[in-house]
């Protein structure tokens, strides 16, 4: 899943969303290093972006760009702001077309083809559960109105899979 599918998709809504150009580069960024088998793929990530990144712009932009790639770690809802609308845009697969979503699925379940199938179906159930247990699923009106039943419903059939 993390491919250039992704992020052509993440730029698409960066787009229709006239976001930053900060927001975009922490886009470009924000999954550079994804290794499954590895953990802190977003603090590398952000560290990759300071690297390439820190003799371009101000140490104030680069910043704010590294605090908006380790918000993608989606352990906690962002605050506000451009972390919202950042974490909006890199979930907005969750709000996809059913057929677009089942795909999805099936790309997260080849990356991680090396963990057994039964511990791979807890483990997603659990990361679905907890996006599902959320009050909301976007922070933004734009992605809440768009995309928040339909990732609800895609969540959901989702779990029901997993679980059957």
């Amino acid at each position: 899943y993390h491919t250039t599918q992704h992020l052509d998709e993440c730029f698409a809504y960066w787009t229709e969303t006239q976001a930053s150009a900060e927001i975009g580069l922490a886009l470009f960024y924000h999954d550079a290093i994804w290794d499954t088998h590895a953990s802190g793929n977003e603090v590398k990530s952000a560290q990759l972006a300071r690297d390439a990144l820190g003799g371009a712009l101000s140490s104030t932009m680069l910043e704010r760009i590294v605090a908006l790639i380790l918000a993608t770690k989606h352990d906690a809802e962002p605050q506000a702001g451009d972390a919202t609308l950042l974490v909006d845009i890199d979930l907005a697969i969750l709000g996809a077309a059913p057929q677009r979503f089942e795909e999805y699925e099936r790309q997260v379940r080849v990356e991680y083809g090396w963990v057994p199938e039964a511990d791979f179906r807890s483990g997603r159930a659990r990361i679905l559960q907890s996006f599902l247990d959320r009050p909301v699923l976007y922070g933004t009106k734009f992605f809440r109105a768009r995309l928040e039943a339909q990732a609800r419903t895609n969540l959901q059939h989702s779990l029901a899979a997993l679980e059957g």
